[in-house]
């Protein structure tokens, strides 16, 4: 069956009147701006509203610069629940590099109205065409000819399968760029006949709910997610809003930059396209960055500049512009201990090598096994968690040399190799022939290979990638070929890899029903290795491994650590019970002999306080806490924790518990069940975590029971505390814990700290907020331009200092406090509910004060310190804050 609708090669007649009606309404509802720049041209910005004559309104903007002339054109799409707002950076600098620049939110999204279509070519597509027309009709814009501008389409994710479709149907679309997205939408949410169910209800999610949706997408989601089984209209429905419906059609010069640590469309994708466009016979270049929809490092610079030279070349027509290579693949080679940022470095090959190129055999060994798929499919294994992206997801954490995931005993067969020889590059996808045997008529298994290192206990699995696959008639046994994710990752010398196939997957559905599935090898492992794909810079230090900490940046809690390490002090009798003390403890700027981030700070915690880390932006606090958790060493100084010296991958770690960013959490799982599996990633036994004693002290009730889509923003906050405090560490460290809090909400997380603390542990939190510190911390320690101003408990910080709190029977008329601020030796009086607070200046005293208050005959009742922690740190730091 032929779902592909025939090619919008220019609007019908009766969509041309659409389209020129909404000219109409755009000309009527723009507004211009202008946006200023330091030393490139002025932007200027026109926002109006497009109707497309179906009761939908489209919401764009339009970006030009510099003089007046014709220009190319670009489209910029936006990803799925975002808006035209999210691409305004990129938009601005393209129309600063001589574009005339069109973004516009698609349907359901941002101020846009209508229904999320997918991307439904009589919808979201169709508004493209529009959108075209439009160009097409403005001076600014340069023509191929009368009504077909010169047009390029460039978007990540949702984005980027719009600009694949706009060229697929409106042949005026002269080149495109699309970043992270999907070639065959049915095949990235049903790979093989599997329910990618995690990722599909974080579309629903993200997109408002199902209501949000066209009807007929709605209808299939509940249908597939309550059975849990794709059946063949709901893949012929996504397949219909999919590049590859129209993958014959495609054949502009297309640049696909595709995403390593990307769970929800994986490197495949790309591949798929690339051999689809290329068989049109147009240009294209392939880009494996090292981000994606797990996590990672997004590359966004590098590729807004690859992006824009891509245009250059196509769009402009400059011969010189410099497009890259034809395949370039983004390497992780490290972690920078000054910044905690991955080392990126690119390799490159003249030629795009496909996913199977300059394949070696490595053979695996094995018995036949026998393995459970368990009733309800529960427990399930881990491996990409969507959800928990942002800059170091599960994914950048594999790629890192962490291993996270989990196979639960019984639920899995394992087949391995032989310590590797030499160092193993893997660039694409292995590919192995298993025989499956199972008492149920359908098996479901979950393919994957892991990097295990020399102890056997150290294994990673790169990218958090699995292949699923739904064996059916497996009753009477069927060999089956299957095709493992295609990764870029490095093999060390004297690592093994092993072949692991699960029942279970916490981000798919499987069967429901309890089976036994038989699984023996049928062939060795075939490796692609890209012989052709080589690395031009020098290699990257490969000493990173990451401690695991509560509570820290991922929801996962694992803090880096060096491989290379120096013999520990020997641990001090005398310390053995305080928290933390630090001795002139110090640390240089990057490539600095004499500049400090931190210089000789010492301090101690003891058992019970809540310290307050306080200081102005660039006092060094943040350093400080990166080298009390084990992110980076000190230049000079000491850190013990409990008497034992703090060195990247101390034991003592595994009793300091860190929230230094707001975790992520599985929308659809309730509180409780992001906690136990969050417990059971980290590989500790489940009875260490303590699970009931953190909840309480963190005091959510009965919203545990609940998703976690459903929780308010205090309750994801107190959510991760009881995340950092799962085992109870003796210290505790929180980073702004109250960023984002109402007040009552602020409330809230102070009386978690103080409840956690009251127990007889420690807490450290830095925030900004002084009004708080001054309410929930016991003690403070004051840091300016790295060095310790003032340390000690609140209530000295605060009570010492030149203001004075004076109380009085009735509240003070505002002619009485003027008289007193006109006293000799007053700054100022100020009126309070209490009485007036009084600011003595250099010559001050307070018995002179009360002289003079008597003499007017201010009803006094009291004379005593008062300031407030604001003050005081004011005071302190000498307003440098």
């Amino acid at each position: 069956m032929d779902l592909r609708l025939p090619r919008l090669r220019r609007p019908r007649p009766r969509r041309a009147l659409a389209a020129a009606a909404a000219v109409v309404v755009l000309a009527g509802a723009g507004t211009w701006t202008a946006v200023a720049s330091d030393d490139a041209p002025e932007v200027r910005r026109a926002d109006r509203v497009m109707a497309t004559g179906e009761g939908v309104r489209i919401d764009t903007s339009f970006f030009t610069a510099g003089p007046e002339g014709r220009r190319p054109a670009v489209l910029l799409g936006h990803g799925f629940g975002g808006s035209k707002e999210d691409v305004r950076a990129q938009a601005e600098d393209l129309a600063r590099d001589g574009y005339a620049v069109l973004t516009w939110s698609a349907r359901g999204f941002g101020r846009s109205t209508g229904k999320i279509g997918l991307n439904d070519p009589e919808g979201e597509v169709a508004d493209v065409s529009r959108l075209v027309d439009w160009l097409a009709a403005r001076p600014e814009v340069r023509l191929d000819k009368d009504g077909d501008p010169r047009v390029g389409m460039a978007g990540n994710s949702y984005g980027g399968a719009i600009a694949l479709l706009g060229a697929g149907y409106d042949d005026r679309i002269d080149a495109v760029a699309p970043a992270i997205t999907y070639f065959d939408l049915a095949e990235a949410l049903f790979p093989d006949g599997v329910f990618k169910k995690l990722w599909a209800g974080a579309f629903v999610t993200s997109g408002g709910g199902c209501a949000r949706f066209e009807p007929e997408l709605c209808a299939m989601y509940e249908r597939v997610a309550e059975s849990g089984v794709p059946d063949a209209r709901a893949r012929a429905l996504l397949e219909a809003r999919s590049p590859a419906a129209v993958a014959d059609r495609i054949d502009v010069p297309t640049l696909l930059m595709q995403g390593q640590t990307d769970s929800l469309f994986p490197l495949g994708q790309a591949d798929a396209a690339a051999r689809a466009i290329r068989a049109n016979g147009a240009p294209v270049g392939v880009d494996w960055l090292a981000g994606g929809h797990d996590g990672g490092d997004p590359e966004t610079d590098r590729l807004h500049e690859r992006v824009r030279a891509w245009f250059d070349r196509y769009l402009k027509g400059d011969e010189s512009a410099d497009t890259g290579p034809a395949f370039r693949v983004t390497r992780t080679g490290g972690v920078d201990s000054t910044d905690g940022r991955a080392q990126l470095r690119g390799a490159s090959a003249d030629a795009y090598p496909g996913l199977h190129s300059g394949t070696r055999t490595v053979e695996l060994t094995g018995r036949e096994q026998r393995f459970a798929n368990p009733a309800g499919a529960n427990p399930p294994a881990v491996s990409a968690l969507p959800g928990i992206g942002g800059s170091g997801g599960l994914s950048q954490l594999s790629s890192l040399g962490i291993g996270v995931s989990l196979d639960f005993p019984g639920q899995h067969a394992r087949f391995e190799s032989a310590p590797v020889t030499r160092d193993l590059r893997v660039t694409g996808s292995p590919a192995v022939t298993v025989r499956v045997r199972s008492t149920s008529d359908d098996a479901v298994l979950f393919a994957k290979v892991y990097d295990v290192g020399p102890d056997g206990r150290q294994q990673v699995l790169p990218s958090q990638l699995v292949t699923p696959v739904r064996v059916e008639g497996a009753r009477a046994g069927k060999d089956v070929e299957l095709t493992l994710p295609a990764v870029d990752h490095e093999v060390r010398k004297g690592h093994r890899l092993r072949l692991v196939l699960a029942s279970t997957d916490l981000a798919y559905a499987s069967p429901a029903a309890p089976a036994t599935y038989t699984v023996s090898l049928k062939s060795g492992l075939a490796v692609p290795t890209a012989p052709g794909v080589t690395t031009a810079a020098a290699p990257l230090p490969a000493w990173v491994v990451w401690l695991p900490v509560a509570g820290a940046v991922t929801a996962l809690a694992l803090l880096l650590t060096g491989r290379r390490r120096t013999a520990a002090p020997a641990p001090d009798p005398d310390l053995a019970d305080v928290p933390l003390q630090i001795t002139g403890l110090s640390k240089r700027y990057a490539r600095s002999a004499d500049r400090y981030a931190v210089r000789d700070l010492s301090f101690r915690v003891d058992k019970g306080q809540v310290l307050g880390l306080l200081g102005p932006n660039g006092a060094g606090k943040t350093t400080t806490l990166r080298m009390l958790m084990g992110l980076i060493k000190p230049d000079d100084g000491e850190i013990r924790v409990f008497g034992h010296a703090v060195r990247p991958g101390a034991p003592v770690l595994s009793r300091v518990g860190a929230f230094v960013e707001g975790a992520g959490f599985l929308p659809h799982l309730s509180g409780r069940e992001n906690l136990e599996l969050y417990w059971a990633a980290t590989g500790r036994p489940p009875e260490d975590a303590h699970l009931d004693e953190a909840l309480e002290i963190a005091g959510l009730g009965d919203a545990l029971a609940r998703a976690v889509r459903t929780y308010s923003q205090g309750m994801r906050q107190r959510l991760a505390i009881a995340q950092a405090m799962l085992g109870l560490p003796d210290l505790l460290i929180l980073d702004e814990p109250t960023n984002g809090l109402d007040p009552p909400q602020i409330r809230e997380m102070r009386e978690v700290m103080i409840r956690y603390a009251a127990a007889g542990r420690t807490v450290i939190v830095s925030s900004h907020l002084l009004a708080e510190v001054e309410q929930s911390c016991t003690h403070l320690v004051v840091m300016d331009r790295g060095r310790l101003v003032q340390a000690g408990p609140v209530h000295d910080i605060i009570g010492s200092g030149d203001t004075l709190l004076v109380g009085t029977v009735t509240p003070v008329e505002e002619p009485l406090a003027e008289k007193v601020a006109a006293l000799p030796g007053v700054e100022s009086a100020v009126r309070t509910d209490e009485g007036l607070l009084v600011r003595l200046g250099a010559d001050g005293t307070a018995p002179r004060l009360i002289a003079e208050l008597v003499r007017l005959e201010v009803p006094v009742t009291s004379v005593g310190p008062h300031r407030r922690l604001e003050d005081a740190f004011l005071t302190l730091i000498g307003g440098s804050a």
